[in-house]
């Protein structure tokens, strides 16, 4: 049963957001009022999938994955809150980056490529694999069975994600890739 965002309590969003939170690796410090935010800026029925956080443009920003889109906010000190969002329709490329400490999320939609930074270690590749799962999703309903075309793309896409992780060396990459065009 989809959880009702809009119209929970605050005991309610507040357990909600510990599970996702939990499930993400996320302290939630940073954010705590972006969170207090995300309710007003979510669609009717529209479903959160992960959070992270990070800086963007010199602010820390809530980063949210919804079933629909991509969800930029910050509830600046003066300013009010600033809101952006892409839908994941438009959502071109996602891919993550990590250091010793904390990584980056790159996340492109055709016209920009926006570069969260300072974003936790251990958020960095759930947050990315949970955007390719939702991408996944959208392009292929759970009633239509791709073909072997789809199924050499997802793991094309899978592979490169390995690639940018670090996960496979350049040599590694090129010779799986060859094995799936191979057939």
């Amino acid at each position: 049963m989809p959880f009702d965002f809009k119209n929970a309590t605050k005991t309610e969003l507040k357990t909600e957001y510990d599970r996702i939170a939990k499930d993400m690796g996320d302290d939630q410090f940073f954010t705590k009022k972006e969170l207090n935010f995300l309710p007003e800026v979510l669609g009717e029925g529209e479903q959160v999938l992960a959070f992270t956080s990070g800086l963007m443009d010199g602010n820390t920003w809530l980063i949210t994955l919804t079933d629909r889109r991509i969800i930029f906010l910050d509830k600046g000190m003066v300013f009010g809150l600033k809101q952006s969002s892409i839908s994941l329709d438009k959502v071109n490329a996602v891919s993550g980056e990590t250091g010793i400490i904390f990584g980056s999320i790159k996340i492109e939609d055709g016209a920009t490529q926006r570069e969260i930074r300072n974003v936790l270690k251990k958020t960095v590749v759930k947050f990315v694999n949970k955007v390719r799962d939702a991408l996944e999703a959208r392009k292929s309903p759970a009633s239509t069975n791709p073909g072997p075309a789809a199924d050499v793309v997802s793991m094309l896409e899978r592979l490169a994600a390995l690639k940018t992780s670090g996960a496979l060396t350049d040599a590694e990459f090129e010779m799986q890739k060859a094995k799936l065009l191979a057939g």
